[in-house]
């Protein structure tokens, strides 16, 4: 933006003897409307410009610190992610074994998800914020030395792979309800998309980082690796203003977080429309229609792979995190979107048609471009839902909002495609698995809205999008 001094979009000075030579063709000057050499690259590249991804909120510096810090402990926390199952299988040499992630990292994170949602709720969440951060930070130091050390053994591990899910379920609910606090409410849909295309850059780069180092430097490094990586994020935190709670700025209380406070949180989603719906829409979404479980067979029956891994299981795996990642790098139209129930639905649509595509092709390039697809739809969904979660919400509730979404819809949704996709996979097979379930997302998604139609009419407050 020109400042009012800039000489290009000034008047521009009387040429000497402009009027003697040409007195019916004034020299043209950008006062008279006439476009500068300024003003026609800015019609080239403005709209370029407005297609990428809206950086205005890294203009705040606490909220850009937190950003730059993720950067680098996403791709950390990857790191574990790949880390504990290897270690596992290493320490057993059981499939079984490795399947025991599932639940020790699903129950903290429901228990903890919920209760950790009230907690942020109650507390200063920066403190918070650093307290769950040191602990993850201390669990990933405590793998390192066990698996350095080679003291423990397989339950050690995942008993320290469920205190790391606490701590996560603890921390991520609190910091989604942080960042309202820290960007005005037009800012939160180009925050949202900047969070979560860090998150999906780091679940493509971190795996691919983990297989290149753990022949160089061992499996146990990654862990350490993920340690050190954190304390960029908890130095972020550290410079972030104090954050506390709704209740202790009005009048100094401290609301108690036990049952009662987790079961406000889900009656206050039963009386807010457009909450519920957006819960509903995503666990349909997901519920329906991930097809991450059939990655495996249709590699091998559908693709020509092998089962012991190889290019066409990387690709489909890595295929809906790259499209997620594309649609955030190139977000910037979402600033603009007021209709943002609408545009929810006709994501999920499109999350529906590229799983629908991905099941009835044999070809691995248009499979990896529908999930490509898709997931630049789930990214369009996911930003506009966080945006109505984040402007929805009071203050008080935003906390256990935050936590009811993780359990309901990051936990929940996943795990029961899981479940009946396998199932189905054994009768019709796993491109008809696939197929029937992006024509449910479809299906099932219209039947909502046509339910609660408020949701369609949802708009964002002016400013907001």
């Amino acid at each position: 933006m020109s400042t009012r001094n800039d000489p290009g979009e000034g008047p521009t000075q009387p040429v000497p003897g402009a009027e003697r030579d040409s007195p019916t063709r004034p020299v043209p000057s950008a006062a008279d409307g006439a476009p500068t050499a300024r003003t026609r690259v800015s019609r080239i590249t403005g709209p370029l410009r407005s297609a990428f991804a809206d950086t205005t909120p890294l203009r705040t510096p606490a909220y850009r610190r937190l950003w730059v810090a993720g950067i680098v402990t996403v791709i950390g926390a990857q790191l574990s992610v790949v880390a504990v199952p290897i270690q596992i299988f290493q320490l057993t040499g059981s499939s079984a074994y490795v399947g025991l992630t599932g639940l020790f990292g699903l129950v903290p994170l429901v228990v903890f998800g919920l209760w950790g949602g009230a907690v942020a709720d109650a507390v200063d969440r920066r403190v918070l914020l650093l307290f769950t951060g040191s602990g993850i930070a201390l669990s990933s130091l405590a793998l390192w030395v066990v698996s350095a050390s080679g003291a423990g053994n397989v339950w050690v591990v995942l008993v320290l792979f469920a205190f790391q899910s606490a701590m996560l379920a603890m921390n991520q609910p609190t910091r989604s309800a942080v960042i309202p606090r820290l960007l005005p409410a037009e800012q939160l849909p180009a925050a949202n998309a900047l969070n979560m295309t860090v998150v999906q850059v780091g679940a493509v780069l971190g795996p691919l980082l983990a297989g290149v180092l753990i022949p160089f430097i061992g499996l146990s490094t990654l862990y350490l690796i993920d340690a050190i990586f954190l304390l960029a994020t908890l130095w972020a935190t550290w410079r972030l203003p104090a954050l506390p709670s709704s209740a202790q700025r009005v009048d100094g209380g401290r609301p108690k977080v036990g049952l009662r406070s987790v079961v406000d949180g889900f009656r206050y989603v039963g009386t807010q429309r457009i909450l519920l719906v957006s819960f509903l829409v995503d666990v349909i979404a997901m519920g329906l229609g991930m097809p991450r479980v059939l990655f495996p067979q249709m590699a091998v029956d559908t693709f020509g792979g092998t089962a012991d891994g190889g290019v066409q299981q990387g690709l489909l795996y890595a295929a809906i995190p790259i499209g997620m990642v594309a649609g955030g790098v190139l977000s910037g139209w979402l600033q603009k979107v007021r209709r943002q129930g609408v545009a929810v639905v006709v994501a999920v649509c499109v999350w529906g048609g590229g799983v629908l595509v991905f099941g009835l092709t044999g070809s691995l390039f248009l499979a990896v471009l529908a999930l490509a697809v898709a997931g630049a739809g789930d990214l369009v969904s996911s930003v506009c839902r966080s945006s109505m979660l984040q402007t929805v919400a009071t203050d008080e509730m935003r906390g256990r909002m935050q936590g009811v979404f993780i359990v309901v819809v990051v936990a929940g949704g996943p795990r029961l495609a899981d479940m009946w996709h396998g199932s189905a996979a054994s009768l019709i097979g796993p491109g008809g698995t696939a197929t029937l379930g992006g024509a449910a997302v479809i299906v099932g998604v219209l039947l909502c809205v046509w339910r609660f139609p408020e949701f369609l009419r949802y708009r964002a407050p002016r400013g907001e999008a």
